[in-house]
């Protein structure tokens, strides 16, 4: 008997364990576009570990000097940025979940544990070696369009870097790039340095496993629909749906990465008419609330993170039209923007921007006020 117990508490363990490291990370990215050419990429950071700061955002000028990172330190591939950009952080490295360039050009990173695996570092070619974080600048900084982006690919080598300053976590990320022509890729390094790109699937993104296999799971629901199922008659009876959404029976709703996309691919092939980016943008904060993922939901009680308040810490949406990027938090759902045109980036010093300070909600009191009756006991004037 008290083998058995011992035997389930050591399950609960690793169940616990592997509850902590294999769904700490989900993220969910979506792509509409609206009838006047815009190009809207949206998408949730989860980061349930504790606070990444993913909350603050990195304004990077031209002409910025980077130099790559390898497992010897900073002797990686160095070059000048053409241009400026802003992107969300995280443990204050100056690279996070996604970012915006003043072209339009969007970076995203989601995460892709056990099977992303870049090359192994031959110092030999250190000078075009470059850590995962340091892609991601890469990109940003050095082009306008993806095709600009795959042109160059081969030009550098992407490997696995150590940072203890991200967490302590590892970093197995996958890309979505995406340009104002609606042109974007899915970009992935496996088997030790391979990359392979993929179309994406109406813009849809989201973590493990590699995206072929969530083309073919698609396969398994074909079925889905946004009409509604017809009514059945058996004999003298007459089955009708109960109500709206009854096409949509059997799409998944749990929060792991294949669900995920299942939900987002069912809701952008379903997206109303878009008549514009502005439209665009916040039919996309709604349709990315379906995936607002709980923190209690995600990890084991005895592990809950005390600094953070859900596991959705970040809700980003950006406008490649119009240059501009929106985001709410974790601790403020207020939607706030970035207008990129309205940045210098020749001048622009490279900054921090935390508009999460205080960690408070706003919230607007539209209580009706009447006239305060007067007592019965005044005197008459």
């Amino acid at each position: 008997m008290n083998r058995i117990i011992k035997y389930k508490k050591t399950i609960a363990l690793v169940f616990s364990l592997l509850m902590i490291n294999t769904v700490a990370f989900p993220c969910t990215g979506i792509t509409l576009k609206s009838s006047d050419g815009g190009v809207v990429v949206a998408r949730t950071v989860e980061w349930a570990l504790n606070d990444a700061q993913h909350n603050k955002i990195l304004v990077v000028p031209r002409n910025k000097q980077f130099k790559g990172q390898t497992p010897q330190g900073y002797n990686g591939k160095s070059w000048t940025g053409k241009y400026g950009f802003v992107t969300l952080t995280a443990y204050g490295q100056p690279y996070g979940p996604d970012g915006l360039n003043e072209n339009g050009l969007y970076v995203g990173v989601y995460y892709l544990p056990g099977f992303a695996e870049y090359a192994v570092y031959d110092s030999t070619k250190a000078k075009n070696s470059m850590s995962v974080g340091d892609l991601m600048q890469w990109m940003l900084s050095s082009f306008k369009t993806v095709n600009e982006i795959v042109d160059n690919l081969n030009s550098v080598v992407v490997v696995n870097v150590d940072n203890k300053d991200f967490g302590g976590a590892e970093l197995p990320f996958h890309f979505k790039i995406v340009d104002p022509s609606g042109n974007s890729k899915i970009i992935e390094i496996v088997n030790k340095g391979e990359v392979k790109i993929y179309d994406p699937y109406i813009g849809v993104i989201t973590n493990s496993p590699t995206y072929d296999w969530h083309l073919i799971n698609q396969r398994n629901y074909l079925n889905l629909s946004n009409v509604p199922n017809s009514a059945v008659t058996f004999e003298s009876y007459t089955l009708k749906p109960i109500g709206g959404g009854s096409g949509l029976m059997g799409m998944p709703g749990d929060f792991t990465p294949p669900s995920r996309f299942v939900r987002a691919a069912a809701f952008t092939a379903s997206c109303r008419p878009l008549s514009n980016s502005v439209d665009a943008v916040f039919e996309s904060f709604r349709i990315l609330d379906n995936f607002n993922i709980p923190l209690g939901s995600q990890v084991p009680k005895p592990n809950l993170p005390t600094d953070i308040v859900s596991a959705t810490q970040v809700t980003s949406s950006s406008d490649l039209k119009n240059k501009v990027y929106y985001y709410h938090t974790m601790w403020n759902r207020q939607i706030r923007k970035i207008n990129l045109n309205e940045i210098d980036f020749a001048t622009i010093k490279e900054q921090i921007i935390d508009d999460d300070v205080l960690k408070t909600n706003t919230v607007k009191d539209v209580t009706p006020k009447a006239p305060i009756a007067k007592s019965s006991n005044q005197p008459k004037k």
